[in-house]
């Protein structure tokens, strides 16, 4: 039942919403991640200190970068191309270039309706977003989309991870399993019970490291097979239409695994990204949203490019034989193909921070949603109960047969999509009339556009969360 289900949700249904939302995104906003994709690098050159105890938006950009860049760049890759084809690649690129407007209106958002908390942090996501640009008669919505949120990112995405991590850690150097997850969750709990500044200060070094040697490892592997890389991007787009030798499912297939595979990995239009954006302090609600559309573009048109690459340019793909169980594997022996069985080790390694910094994330997101769902922030008992059951879900996720997990996982994300593209198209036009003040600023020539929130007295924002609401009008 969970199969059929998540099969009709994800072949037809989000395919549709997607890349329907996110085309309309990209027109009414005039291809806003096209013509901010300048400005996007900006933000590696900035200063990075926290505002007033605040995370900066590099931090938050990191963070984001965090939970995006996970087990979906290696493994999930891996099983796009086996299922779907090289083709699927492509649509991979689409669903993250579509997703790039997606993910800045839903991160303007976040920050539009960020709230104050009594300790001077602000929280903010979909569910903030949905019952204070909606109303409360969408409260309901709100209310489901936490309960969405907790049940895929709070528990059963730490699962996975732990599992992703534990059975890469057994292949490359025969670790058990039960050892992974434990070891797993003594890092792992080190690191969360200091709230989310300590999640942010591990990741503003973590994820330079892993996203930066990935990177490098690539191109070394496109260095060395410079020659055949024209001839397999033209693959991959031939593929996508169905030009040439048939490989993995046909159009359909590469259509399917494209999409879910790029949602699972950039996570665009899901609304988890917004929940960490919203805790930044910028300017303008609108640099928040240009910053998060940059993080799309590293998660799927950098890295999810580069395993697609590794992959395609080894020799140990072969649509004949490899099956979908391959997944880590088939990246693993790919890389080998090219530098030897260093490549398995490499990939191990990787996974293993990828998926550390996306458990991380992952606990931030529950977290976030139990607060949400509870208006209690401050309960010990509560926050650090569900830290604890994080620690567990490290362990036994290790262990497990998770094929439940996954189909479950598969499900409730998708209708997680659902939720929160729905509320995105209900409140365009109020992320657009922020948006136009953005743009304002930047055609008049102001360097640093700041947001003056009593310009929009309609949108009903939270006065210490925008404090500037508190002057008089001109």
């Amino acid at each position: 039942m969970l199969s059929l289900l998540s099969d009709l949700l994800w072949s037809k249904i989000l395919i549709a919403v997607l890349i329907g939302l996110g085309l309309w995104f990209t027109l009414a906003s005039r291809f806003i991640q096209f013509r901010y994709f300048g400005k996007m690098f900006s933000i590696l050159t900035a200063r990075h200190h926290e505002t007033d105890g605040h995370l900066s938006s590099f931090q938050a950009l990191i963070l984001s970068v965090a939970g995006r860049v996970g087990g979906g760049n290696i493994a999930g890759v891996a099983v796009a191309i086996t299922l779907g084809g090289p083709g699927a690649i492509f649509w991979m690129w689409v669903v993250g270039l579509m997703g790039m407007a997606t993910s800045f209106i839903e991160c303007t958002l976040a920050q539009i309706y960020k709230k104050a908390e009594p300790d001077g942090t602000y929280r903010g996501g979909p569910a903030y977003y949905i019952e204070k640009g909606l109303g409360t008669k969408w409260k309901w919505l709100a209310v489901i989309y936490s309960i969405l949120l907790l049940a895929t990112f709070g528990i059963a995405f730490v699962a996975l991870q732990s599992y992703a991590v534990a059975n890469s850690l057994k292949d490359a150097f025969g670790i058990p399993l039960s050892y992974s997850g434990i070891g797993l969750a003594i890092v792992v709990g080190m690191i969360i019970f200091g709230g989310v500044k300590r999640i942010a200060k591990v990741a503003e070094v973590l994820v330079p490291v892993m996203a930066g040697g990935y990177l490098l490892i690539a191109l070394v592997v496109l260095a060395m097979n410079i020659t055949a890389i024209p001839d397999t991007l033209m693959m991959i787009v031939k593929s996508a239409f169905g030009i040439g030798p048939a490989i993995g499912g046909g159009v359909g297939a590469a259509i399917l695994m494209g999409v879910k595979r790029g949602l699972f990995s950039n996570e665009a239009g899901l609304g988890s990204a917004p929940n960490v954006a919203a805790v930044a302090y910028v300017p303008h609600p609108a640099s928040q949203g240009v910053v998060q559309a940059f993080s799309v573009f590293i998660d799927t048109i950098l890295l999810c490019t580069c395993t697609a690459l590794i992959i395609l340019l080894g020799t140990a793909y072969d649509p004949g034989t490899v099956s979908a169980a391959d997944g880590i594997a088939l990246t693993q022996a790919s890389l080998a193909t090219h530098i030897g069985e260093t490549g398995r080790i490499f990939v191990s390694i990787a996974l293993l921070l990828f998926s550390f910094s996306t458990v991380l994330y992952n606990y931030y997101l529950g977290e976030n949603s139990l607060s949400y769902l509870t208006k209690d922030k401050n309960n010990p008992w509560l926050m650090n109960g569900f830290r604890v059951l994080i620690l567990f879900l490290c362990c036994i996720g290790a262990v497990l047969n998770l094929g439940t997990v996954f189909s479950f996982a598969d499900l409730t994300m998708g209708l997680l999509a659902l939720a929160n593209l729905l509320a995105l198209a209900l409140l365009f036009k109020k992320a657009r009339s922020v948006t136009k003040d953005y743009d304002d600023q930047v055609k008049a020539g102001v360097a640093q556009p700041s947001f003056d929130s009593a310009k929009f007295p309609e949108l009903d924002l939270d006065k210490d969360a925008w404090p500037e609401i508190n002057k008089s009008t001109k």
